[in-house]
């Protein structure tokens, strides 16, 4: 079972953790070169992770070292940039260059929502990736969504060639009103498709859980980690191809690939330690974000969103009432990025927010906090 772990590239480990392009590389391969070793072969990368580097390191460290049959890459089609005709030409030989591949094993259409779907429709894209599939050029098409079950169904009945769908799934999101991690997986399997989990973590939150969570989960299982049980119980449900983890170090990387080589779904009481877990992580997150940095791009005052949020998940967890080292943080950042106050409330943030958060709202609980 340890094949279904996938490798994520877009929280790759990095030099300085202010840059995200700044990424370790000589860090990266040994990682690359364990994960291959232990018997592992899925990459998923993307245009736009990593300031748009991810695609390149791939390259670098993956690709140019090691024989193309040994390995499996997954990138994507940015459906949200795609502003004219010939965008998606442009863009996927970029791709190919950058990887440094003649061929993608699994190519997605990125983040497919309610907005970039008309995008996918007004390109043409899901007959872009067929063309790409007919050359040689893809092996196999799919796409990744963040939105409700009712639009993927819709998507689903409209493209029925479609062979595997990306999900972010974990147990947090899993009755969520709006992720719908659970309505959205039964609707591809109902569709017959293939899932790819995305977020099993939910952006770390499950790895680093409050300390009452923690304890809870080492009462059932002292041996394992946080990160294991959310990895395993999305690992565990039926037709889950692959799920990825955003590996940011060795440790993390040697701890997922170790228990899944001895992979075993979670049993019934590991389920009802996970469904008190839960009930304790929703008392302690402040914002539920997972930092996947998709509101950054676009921001006009060049706000540090998810770094902001952050900040104030841990100030609102300090037990610490009197100094704020969370606020010591937020001005160093603010002196190269926009404030929380200095927010426009021009939304275009929310509308790229895989999470559905109220950005301008949060945003304005950080200033209060930290101003």
């Amino acid at each position: 079972m340890a094949g279904l772990l996938g490798f994520g590239c877009m929280r790759l480990p990095l030099l300085r953790e202010d840059d995200a392009a700044a990424v370790d590389t000589a860090q990266v391969e040994r990682m690359v070169d364990t994960f291959l070793k232990r018997g592992l072969t899925y990459f998923d990368t993307a245009y736009m992770y990593h300031d748009f580097k991810s695609e390149c390191v791939m390259r670098e460290t993956l690709v140019e070292r090691h024989p193309r049959g040994s390995f499996t890459l997954a990138s994507k089609l940015p459906t949200m940039f795609l502003e004219k005709e010939g965008d998606q030409e442009r863009i996927f030989d970029e791709q190919l260059a950058k990887c440094g591949v003649d061929y993608f094993d699994y190519y997605l259409l990125h983040n497919l929502n309610i907005a970039n779907y008309e995008k996918a429709r007004r390109f043409d894209s899901f007959a872009f990736v067929a063309r790409k599939k007919a050359e040689g050029k893809i092996r196999h098409v799919g796409f990744s969504f963040h939105d409700r079950a009712e639009l993927l169904d819709e998507i689903l009945t409209a493209h029925p060639e479609t062979e595997f769908v990306q999900l972010q799934i974990n147990y947090l999101d899993w009755d969520n009103a709006s992720i719908q991690s659970r309505l959205c997986y039964e609707t591809a399997r109902r569709h017959g498709k293939q899932v790819v989990v995305m977020e099993p973590l939910k952006g770390g939150t499950l790895a680093t859980l409050p300390a009452e969570a923690e304890t809870l989960l080492k009462k059932v299982r002292p041996e394992l980690s946080a990160a294991s049980w959310a990895i395993r119980y999305a690992a565990g449900l039926e037709g889950v191809m692959a799920v990825l983890s955003g590996m940011s170090s060795m440790e993390q990387l040697l701890d997922n690939t170790d228990y899944m080589r001895r992979f075993e779904p979670l049993g019934e009481r590991e389920r009802e330690a996970v469904a008190e877990v839960v009930r304790i992580v929703n008392r302690s997150i402040a914002v539920p974000c997972t930092a996947c940095r998709y509101c950054v791009a676009g921001c006009p005052e060049h706000i540090a969103i998810p770094e902001y949020f952050a900040l104030y998940n841990a100030e609102k967890q300090s037990v610490n009432r009197g100094f704020s080292i969370q606020s010591v943080y937020y001005a160093n950042l603010s002196k190269t990025h926009g404030r929380a106050s200095q927010c426009i409330a021009c939304r275009k943030c929310e509308r790229s927010c895989p999470q559905h958060l109220s950005i301008v709202d949060y945003l304005r609980r950080v200033a209060e906090a930290f101003e």
